[in-house]
C-alpha cells in the first residue's frame, strides 16, 4: 500500500475504486513538475504538482492543488479515477448526474408552471386574509 500522507480509510476507498475500475498502478505514468502560482519558496524549490498518465485509456490529470507532493498523488489518483469512471459510465456517473440534478434546478421554468405557483399564493394569501383577527 502507497503512502500519501492520508488516512487509511481514505486510501482503502481510493484501493477500492482502483479495483472496482481495474486500475493498475503499473498502468499508469506518474511525473513531478513545479506548481505554477502564488507559493514562494516552496513553489519555485519543491516539484509538488503531480501528473498521471493512464496508458490504457489515454486519460490525463495534473494535481497541484495542496503544498505537499504526497497529497497531491492521493488527489490526483483520486482524479484520475473520477475521470475513467465518466468515461466508462458515461450519463450513469455520479458526477454526471450531479451536474443534471443542478442544471435542472437551474432551468427556467415554463410559463404555465409560473402561473400555477402564482394562483397558488394568491390563493394561500387570499385564505390567510379571510381569517378572522382574533381579539384578545
Amino acid at each position: 500500500m502507497r503512502d500519501f500522507g492520508v488516512s487509511l480509510k481514505k486510501q482503502a476507498e481510493l484501493d477500492k475504486i482502483f479495483k472496482r475500475y481495474e486500475i493498475k498502478e503499473s498502468d499508469i505514468e506518474e511525473k513531478f513538475v513545479r506548481s505554477p502560482g502564488k507559493g514562494g519558496q516552496n513553489v519555485n524549490k519543491v516539484s509538488s504538482a503531480v501528473y498521471l498518465k493512464h496508458f490504457p485509456t489515454g486519460t490525463e490529470v495534473k494535481c497541484h492543488r495542496e503544498r505537499t507532493q504526497g497529497l497531491n498523488r492521493f488527489l490526483a489518483r483520486r482524479l484520475l479515477a473520477e475521470k475513467i469512471e465518466e468515461n466508462l459510465l458515461g450519463e450513469l456517473s455520479k458526477k454526471r448526474q450531479m451536474i443534471e440534478k443542478i442544471r435542472n434546478q437551474k432551468k427556467k421554468r415554463s410559463k404555465r408552471a409560473k402561473e400555477k405557483i402564482l394562483r397558488n399564493k394568491k390563493i394561500t394569501s387570499y385564505k390567510k386574509e379571510m381569517r378572522e383577527k382574533v381579539s384578545y
